[in-house]
């Protein structure tokens, strides 16, 4: 049988183990994905560390990937051999139950997630379902595209939904792997954007990525500067920092809303009044449609920055995405 490399978690806390298996072969409905490039997420965590219930170990993360469509199941019609194809967070549905029925996919009482339920994209091969894969567009390369499957389409999903409208005051906080896709969105929609960050460092970059104002987070009350403003439409909080989102809170306008796309296990702290006054609100945000993002990202330019690894460095560019030293995705290329 051919042989592929893949990284693996043995078990919760584990190192990432580089390995030699067997090429997977698909079932009947299933398709064996060369995989061209995976993008590292804050997701990848709960593999590695185990928070989720009901993994099987060995599991092989990655939840951003791109590839070339190598094998199709016998019943699989609508894909072909050589196509480039993307798989994200969603791993596939029964299309049967409840939510299935009312198109909620991502609700699906059996859903699979990819990287924790099926094995993911750290490998050379990977099988998918099709009816969690999209088509990935020439004008992007794997390693472009790989990143929007999950920090793009949820970044932009949120948006999206957030019932902000061009003209309106939309703040960014934090500059990050989410962060920077965020404020080119953000601008791309035609808000008004305002990039919320610690220190200097980072203002000529927002600038750059269009944002129309800077607020040092670390030289001043940034509420009170949102409210300067007029009142912030939406705050999107994509740092993980409980108390920095609290703080942000009274920057909002009246039937403002924080919308957080990221995960911490940090408290909020707000005064319920605050929420009354102004009809205010905080609510969380993780989904997103795949094809959505990638079409608007190609037709507005909307390009992660990245740095690539190979796959043997898979720990090295864990580790660099976890401590915020990655400018800004971390990207595995085979």
């Amino acid at each position: 049988m051919a042989k592929m490399r893949a990284i693996q978690v043995s078990k919760p806390g584990a190192d990432f183990e580089l390995i030699e298996k067997e090429i997977p072969e698909p079932d009947n409905q299933e398709v064996l994905i060369k995989v061209e490039a995976c993008g590292i997420c804050h997701g990848d965590a709960i593999a590695k560390f185990g928070h989720f219930p009901g993994i099987k170990y060995p599991i092989i993360p990655g939840h951003e990937v791109v590839g070339t469509v190598n094998k199709l199941g016998n019943d699989i019609t609508k894909w072909k051999v050589g196509q480039r194809v993307g798989i994200g967070w969603h791993g596939g549905h029964c299309n049967q139950c409840a939510a299935c029925r009312r198109g909620d996919f991502g609700s699906c009482e059996t859903s699979l997630t990819t990287g924790l339920h099926i094995d993911g994209g750290y490998a050379e091969y990977m099988i998918a379902r099709p009816e969690a894969m999209i088509s990935i567009p020439d004008e992007l390369s794997s390693v472009d595209a790989a990143p929007l499957l999950c920090a793009g389409r949820t970044t932009f999903g949120a948006l999206q939904h957030s019932g902000a409208k061009g003209g309106d005051l939309v703040a960014i906080h934090g500059l990050g792997g989410l962060g920077h896709l965020a404020v080119q969105y953000a601008v791309k929609l035609g808000f008004k954007t305002v990039v919320l960050s610690r220190g200097k460092a980072k203002e000529e970059l927002a600038c750059k990525l269009g944002a129309h104002v800077y607020i040092d987070t670390d030289g001043g009350d940034a509420a009170k500067q949102l409210q300067q403003l007029g009142g912030a439409r939406v705050i999107l909080c994509t740092a993980p920092n409980g108390k920095t989102i609290s703080d942000l809170i009274p920057g909002l306008g009246r039937n403002g809303q924080a919308i957080v796309v990221t995960g911490t296990g940090d408290m909020l702290q707000i005064p319920l009044g605050l929420l009354l006054g102004g009809e205010r609100s905080v609510s969380g945000f993780v989904g997103g449609n795949m094809e959505d993002t990638v079409r608007f990202s190609v037709l507005t330019k909307v390009i992660p920055m990245v740095e690539v690894f190979p796959l043997e460095e898979a720990a090295k560019a864990f580790d660099k995405m976890m401590s915020a030293k990655v400018h800004f995705r971390s990207v595995l290329k085979m």
